[in-house]
């Protein structure tokens, strides 16, 4: 079996755990199978199995000792560096009591505009989520549109009655954790429909931020693209000189 091989077999593994976990089959408390147990189950090399039990791990779904075994633990939240920095910026666009209005939320086949500003493959199918964010007033603050991986899309059927992110929706429904998120901002003009909804000029400039969210098996989960009316939006940072 070639590196690369063993490799997505240890992914499979573990997303079949994953998915046996959140649906239940193995409830908080319980302990998984033992290491040799799995290597006959899968039939894979003690290796894979425990690079599969290593990503659980990580997703804050098992704990592992010594002559204990493997035991499904309660989800908490991830303390991680990027999930604070994330959590705190997408939490922003709420601070002020912003209500997510949904616009449109079904299926689509990525074209080559939408490729272009999220940086996702030409034909993928994902779940489109797209509105406005608007503060208490009903003023809009910015365009907001979520392109969620299709093997997530369930979620979907609840952001009806959701205002704040989807990636940790996305996390407690499957079983995954972010592990990390690519942030771009670049300036755009605003084309003639948005600055309509957004109450500004045609052509006015704007602020786009697009955030890449991976999961710990290495898959874009989501991708978030905002627009914000530059005069609305400011981009704050603190660096610190290190000493050696």
């Amino acid at each position: 079996m070639t590196t690369e091989a063993t490799e997505h077999r240890y992914l499979q593994v573990a997303r079949t755990l994953r998915k046996e976990i959140v649906d239940g089959i193995y409830p908080v408390g319980s302990q998984l199978p033992t290491e040799h147990e799995l290597c006959e189950r899968f039939a894979v090399s003690r290796y894979t199995v425990r690079e599969a039990l290593r990503r659980l791990r990580e997703d804050n779904l098992v704990s592992s000792r010594p002559r204990t075994g493997t035991q499904v633990i309660p989800r908490t939240s991830s303390s991680s560096y990027a999930q604070d920095v994330m959590s705190i910026d997408d939490l922003l666009a709420f601070a002020a009591g912003a209500q997510f209005d949904i616009e449109s939320n079904a299926m689509i086949t990525i074209d080559a505009e939408t490729a272009e500003r999220t940086g996702l493959d030409i034909g993928e199918q994902w779940l489109a989520v797209s509105g406005y964010r608007r503060a208490t007033d009903g003023n809009p603050i910015c365009r907001t549109e979520y392109y969620i991986n299709r093997a997530f899309a369930a979620v979907g059927r609840l952001l009806q009655r959701h205002s704040g992110p989807i990636f940790p929706l996305i996390e407690d429904l499957f079983g995954i954790s972010i592990v990390d998120v690519h942030q771009e901002i670049a300036a755009v003009l605003v084309p003639d429909d948005l600055a309509a909804a957004l109450r500004i000029t045609a052509g006015a400039p704007a602020l786009q931020m697009q955030r890449t969210y991976t999961t710990s098996d290495g898959e874009i989960a989501q991708v978030t693209v905002n627009t914000h009316p530059a005069a609305q939006y400011r981009h704050s940072m603190t660096m610190r000189r290190v000493t050696r």
